[in-house]
């Protein structure tokens, strides 16, 4: 088992031509109102702030003016950041200028709340100014003026998002009380409970304000997707959501990969996949046995297990893509050989990181989605909290007054240690203290942004054709695809199936099952690629294919018969045996099936899964897909549930 550790950044603001006294005036102007209903998604039909300090910084780089137009969010990482400088905007200027942004319509502002007594523990970049007993200065010189601001009724209208503290919570499951990976600042925290109770104050009296949005910040998939770590930081999340006079209303919702680098989606495997007759997890030392593959997947099984968990269950999740597109010369555009487990991850991984714990001002990253309100279900937003260009920290020893220590995780030269798996570190060299602007990060952001940035050099090549299209397997009314993937100059986002000159669907993958087919009936298919510039490939070769019949002697057949093996409330085993019932052995079988309620499979062994709600699909697996008349074989799945676990009824079908 893994544990990792991550995400740091931000403290010194950077001196920019907007100040905060050429904005003030228009708090004591603007009108009382009263606050607005609190929404179920603050992004929906919501401008965002775009904050002019960071705007200012990325439109004076080369390129930068391509996205300096997007909104980021405000780090509000110590004392003096609420009232700011001369240079520096504090937040009731940040407010101001949000509000004349906003004009009167709906509008996001994105705060992050980061300074708790002995702020990050098991890392020395972004150690804060507030000692480990220092919780009643967090309460009362921290926490109590942000609220007393936010509060003010000039900024009733704005929709106030808060991310409550990174990293801290965490830390307490990772990296303290006896695990391989403790540091000693984690083990006092732990201890002295300062962590769970300024995190519940904070909840507390942000979330009395009717239009504060509260997320709680939630590691990402590299740190806690692991069986050990996250139902506890769930558990420990709700402890301190309950504590300092909290509820769980207070929580709106949760947010995943803040300040790291964690790939939104792996197109090119799934936790799931198997090579060489077994699982990804087991033989690939990127995977490590960790459940998820990539933040989306996290996410959303981490709101489901919130859910059940006691959270609303309407919970929302945000995911910070502002560092994780990884695109570029180096972005992989299919699969990797299915030589060994390894070699398959590592090969088509479009996270190109040593390793999963490294956190700091990452080489070959690059900007990734732009934000977007509900991208998909369960996902309130893509967000770019962290601030594209500022450093995460000093590559080398910076004397400052800030508090920031180094951390040769932020040293190009450092080896490692266990919590990144004694990996290289891959950090830029020549990086400024944590929070100040580094240009070299943000030109290697650019550069790598995935999609890629329109308004600079624009990407018009389109990839090459997919080859070597075959039939997999037919049955009456099912036909199934695969081709070898296509190249792109900067990488292949999906293919487009057709059947004759119409299009019959999509895949992310190099495979596709046509369905709904007629018996004894010949179709003609070809596949097209296609990248993030909507550029689209020529067709690949066409493949004729004819479907089965449904009558005569010989005929292929299946059943499929569901036990549960194990049941805990929460969560259930199930075995599922597969039976050729026909005369003819199969080449492959599929099972189907509607769960009665809320399930969602987990994990999956033996098989190749689709879920889609209530809807279950599973094929073999490749090497138990031939099975003789009478032969059985079986698959077995972990899934999570609330409320009943009906036994679902199942079909099966051969091919």
């Amino acid at each position: 088992m893994s544990a990792q550790l991550l995400a740091r950044l931000r403290t010194a603001a950077v001196a920019v031509a907007l100040s905060a006294t050429a904005i003030l005036p228009l708090a004591a102007a603007a009108p009382a109102q009263a606050a607005t209903a609190k929404v179920d998604n603050p992004y929906v039909g919501a401008g965002v702030y775009v904050n002019p300090e960071w705007s200012a910084l990325a439109a004076a780089e080369p390129g930068g003016s391509a996205v300096s137009n997007q909104p980021t969010a405000v780090w509000l990482d110590r004392i003096a950041a609420i009232n700011g400088s001369s240079t520096s905007m504090g937040l009731r200027a940040h407010l101001n200028a949000a509000v004349a942004q906003a004009a009167g319509k709906p509008y996001v502002v994105q705060l992050v709340v980061y300074d708790l007594p002995g702020r990050d523990c098991a890392a020395l970049a972004s150690n804060g100014e507030l000692g480990p007993t220092d919780l009643p200065r967090y309460k009362s010189e921290f926490i109590d003026p942000i609220a007393a601001i936010l509060a003010d009724p000039a900024y009733a209208n704005l929709r106030i998002v808060t991310t409550i503290e990174i990293d801290s919570l965490p830390n307490l499951i990772t990296n303290a009380g006896g695990t391989a990976t403790a540091t000693a600042n984690c083990d006092v925290m732990k201890a002295n409970g300062n962590y769970v109770n300024g995190v519940g104050y904070a909840l507390n009296k942000l979330g009395a304000i009717s239009n504060v949005y509260n997320y709680i910040d939630a590691g990402h998939h590299g740190w806690l997707g692991w069986d050990s770590n996250l139902q506890p930081t769930i558990d420990l999340l709700k402890t301190a959501a309950t504590s300092s006079g909290s509820t769980v209303a207070n929580v709106h919702g949760f947010i995943v990969n803040t300040a790291n680098y964690s790939a939104l989606k792996e197109p090119y495997f799934t936790i799931d996949d198997v090579v060489g007759g077994q699982s990804i997890r087991a033989t690939s030392k990127w995977v490590d046995w960790n459940r998820y593959v990539d933040e989306q997947s996290y996410a959303v099984a981490f709101r489901q297990k919130a859910a059940a968990s006691g959270f609303d269950s309407n919970i929302g999740m945000l995911i910070d893509t502002s560092r994780n597109g990884w695109g570029g010369a180096n972005r992989p555009t299919g699969p990797g050989p299915t030589t060994s487990g390894d070699a398959y991850v590592n090969g088509g991984r479009i996270d190109r990181r040593f390793q999963a714990g490294n956190w700091c001002n990452q080489s070959g990253a690059g900007l990734g989605e732009r934000p977007t309100a509900a991208p998909t279900a369960g996902i309130d937003a893509y967000v770019w909290v962290k601030p594209p260009g500022e450093s995460d920290g000093a590559s080398k020893v910076i004397a400052n007054d800030q508090g920031k220590g180094f951390d040769r995780m932020c040293d190009p030269t450092y080896t490692g240690n266990a919590r990144n798996g004694n990996q290289m570190s891959g950090a830029l060299p020549d990086a400024p203290l944590a929070g100040a602007w580094f240009s070299a990060q943000f030109q290697e952001l650019l550069k790598n942004a995935y999609p890629p940035v329109t308004g600079g050099t624009s990407d018009t090549v389109a990839p090459s054709a997919p080859s070597a299209l075959v039939s997999t397997g037919t049955t009456s009314a099912s036909v199934s695809l695969s081709w070898a993937a296509s190249t792109d100059n900067v990488g292949v986002t999906g293919y487009d199936i057709y059947r004759g000159a119409t299009k019959v669907g999509s895949s992310a993958s190099t495979t596709f099952t046509d369905t709904g087919l007629t018996a004894s009936t010949a179709y003609s298919y070809t596949v097209k690629a296609k990248d993030a510039a909507g550029n689209v490939s020529a067709a690949s070769n066409s493949v004729t294919v004819t479907t089965a019949s449904t009558g005569g002697t010989g005929n292929l057949g299946c059943t499929a018969t569901y036990t549960v093996s194990s049941d805990w409330g929460a969560g259930f085993n199930a075995d599922v045996t597969v039976k050729n019932t026909g005369t003819t052995a199969t080449s492959h079988w599929k099972v189907t099936w509607n769960f009665g309620g809320n399930q969602q499979i987990t994990n999956l062994w033996n098989g190749n899964k689709t879920q889609t709600g209530a809807a279950v699909s599973v094929t073999d697996a490749g090497y138990n897909g031939a099975l003789a008349a009478g032969a059985t074989a079986g698959f077995g799945f972990g899934a999570s549930y609330s409320g009943s676990n009906s036994v679902p009824t199942l079909t099966c079908t051969a091919s």
